[in-house]
């Protein structure tokens, strides 16, 4: 399996385009964080987690010619708003992209994409087959997908684990339970948004400390702002078993 950062940033405390602090004027490619998501590659499938706004240069940067599956962890817009560009893979693979997503975001999607579906389409509108989800693990080309309730503030969000890979963003807690089928997994993504309290995300240190309880083989911070600072900087600071994620970054598990 082999995963790509596709985005590792946020929306969340985004400059306007003037701003000249050194995150946004970094020459580091490291410090130019596209919005959150993932790419999962297991038995020649193509799988995304969440389409942000970004979604569409995620695509063509990473040079993907199919996307099979999209599971998505909420109904934000930074995590949700590029779905439309998933057209382009129906008129190459000429069939619908699965869905999956819990309720709340079926709703959100079915809301903002209207047109996609309509008794009458119009042509070339994107085509989905949305398969509703809750905490209940399911099989999805081959492998277990082991979704897992953490809180964005008091929004119910999921993160996602698979063999022993565990995705989460836009998190402030995580319940005991929960917790439970984390401990001593090989990695572990995890936001970070910034240093500063936040009322629905884990800042730096929180997420520093939960990694310390979790115990995580390995471990990446995600939706990450420009407000964390310098990518180098903040990553010399931490602990040799957790590092800043980029975009770009690929892992491979056996």
């Amino acid at each position: 399996m082999n995963i790509t950062f596709l985005g590792t940033g946020t929306s969340q405390g985004v400059p306007i385009i003037a701003c000249k602090c050194s995150v946004c004027t970094s020459k580091n490619q490291k410090d130019k964080r596209l919005r959150s998501s993932i790419l999962i590659q297991y038995n020649d499938i193509n799988m995304v987690i969440d389409t942000g706004p970004d979604f569409r240069q995620q695509m063509l940067s990473s040079a993907i010619t199919s996307c099979e599956a999209i599971l998505f962890t909420h109904a934000h817009r930074d995590h949700l708003a590029g779905l439309d560009d998933i057209r382009a893979f129906n008129f190459i693979m000429q069939k619908p992209i699965d869905i999956y997503c819990e309720p709340p975001v079926d709703k959100a999607i079915r809301r903002e994409f209207f047109y996609a579906f309509e008794a009458i389409k119009y042509p070339g509108v994107p085509e989905m087959d949305i398969h509703i989800i809750d905490e209940t693990p399911f099989e999805l080309f081959g492998k277990t997908i082991i979704p897992l309730r953490v809180w964005h503030h008091q929004l119910p969000v999921l993160g996602f684990k698979i063999d022993d890979f565990v995705y989460i963003t836009d998190a402030n807690k995580i319940d005991d339970s929960v917790k439970e089928k984390i401990k001593g997994c090989e990695v572990l993504v995890l936001n970070a948004l910034r240093r500063e309290h936040h009322i629905s995300h884990f800042t730096l240190a929180e997420a520093v400390e939960l990694c310390n309880e979790l115990k995580p083989k390995k471990a990446y911070f995600t939706h990450i702002s420009h407000q964390l600072g310098l990518h180098d900087e903040v990553n010399a600071e931490l602990p040799e078993n957790i590092n800043l994620a980029y975009d770009g970054l690929e892992l491979t598990f056996k």
